[in-house]
């Protein structure tokens, strides 16, 4: 007896990651799934907002060493999956990223200011999430996977030309709530993208301790899902395949996974010593993938970008951290009315003789 088992949505990713360049800047004959490489134009401006994105993570870790900041999560070696994920958005798509995604939020839009308020301890969030289609970003790990769905699921019912997208780490990817959001997602057919960064590490555990499955984009054939496995470091492959997965979930096909294949080349957080799980050796191995320098590669070879173009884009970036340094220099302006402020659309009793509280001690102190 012969069984047909419907394929559709189900076929497993290849092996071997999508890929248009290669570590040495030249096209690679890696099968693209029928991807189209972006153009030079769309090229260059990746290559020049990944060159601001490490100049922004390369200040922010200095100031948060020099104690500007409490803590931050940098995202330095992950360039290509956030550019290129991000700008792949259209303006009334939303994005859902973590605490590690300040990259996607400086590339859709977000000052500086506002995205390193939480940081500092001024604000849960900095930023209005309307103004930017941008939710606050997400530290309890896989809740935003959550999010995301659940937002495609409302913008699918109100008819809403919209898709959302979502990064998660594969630490995140074992989470309950990831599951869940993959067979919400599937099931419903929601407009969402799954952007699993892939950085090997979740914090100080490796990859091969977390998971015996070969790849991560497997995990999406479970749940009936497209699954893609991309070169992470490749801006123009993770461009690509965004586009499509977007272009995808807003036609009505539902939902796609992504597996990027990248490398975190800092530690967890300031408050993380990564020499006790891994060695140099494999540090100076992922160097090699650069996503800038590989793109910056290819870009000369077909005469896109020269050595005054460079140039004009390490000024711009040096400009970028300077704006940092001097938002970091500035006091924010702190009211403490502010905590009761976004709370309950009706303030709660019980929060309402509280907020009294604050202001007879504020009057009392002078500050009324």
């Amino acid at each position: 007896m012969t069984i047909d088992v419907p394929t559709t949505g189900r076929s497993l990713p290849q092996l071997q990651p999508i890929s248009f360049i290669g570590a040495d800047g030249r096209l690679t004959d890696t099968p693209t799934e029928g991807l189209r490489i972006p153009s030079d134009a769309t090229l260059t401006g990746l290559y020049r907002q990944m060159v601001l994105v490490r100049r922004f993570e390369a200040q922010v870790t200095h100031l948060t060493r020099q104690g500007r900041l409490a803590t931050y999560p940098s995202a330095a070696g992950q360039e290509a999956a956030e550019v290129g994920a991000t700008t792949a958005l259209a303006p009334n798509d939303w994005l859902f990223p973590t605490y590690r995604d300040s990259a996607a939020l400086l590339t859709r839009g977000v000052p500086v200011a506002e995205i390193l308020a939480a940081f500092r301890g001024d604000w849960h969030c900095g930023f209005d999430p309307h103004e930017y289609h941008t939710s606050p970003a997400a530290t309890p790990l896989a809740t935003q996977t959550l999010h995301a769905t659940g937002f495609a699921m409302a913008a699918k019912l109100k008819g809403e030309d919209a898709a959302t997208l979502t990064f998660l780490g594969d630490g995140a990817s074992s989470e309950g709530d990831t599951h869940e959001a993959f067979n919400f997602a599937s099931v419903w057919q929601t407009p969402t993208v799954f952007v699993l960064q892939n950085n090997q590490y979740a914090i100080s555990t490796p990859l091969r301790e977390q998971t015996n499955a070969t790849m991560l984009a497997d995990r999406a054939a479970g749940y009936g899902m497209p699954g893609l496995r991309v070169d992470g470091n490749d801006v123009a492959a993770v461009f690509a395949a965004v586009s499509a997965a977007l272009a995808r979930g807003r036609n009505g096909d539902g939902p796609t996974l992504i597996e990027c294949l990248t490398y975190r080349m800092e530690s967890h957080t300031n408050s993380d010593d990564p020499t006790k799980y891994r060695d140099t050796e494999e540090v100076e191995h992922w160097k090699q993938f650069d996503p800038i320098d590989r793109l910056e590669k290819y870009l000369r070879q077909t005469g896109a970008l020269d050595d005054a173009g460079v140039e004009e884009i390490a000024e711009a970036a040096e400009t970028l951290a300077a704006s940092v340094r001097d938002a970091m220099n500035t006091e924010a302006e702190i009211d403490p009315r502010e905590l009761f402020a976004h709370v309950y659309a009706t303030p709660r009793t019980a929060l309402a003789e509280q907020q009294q509280v604050l202001e007879a001690e504020l009057a009392a102190a002078g500050h009324a």
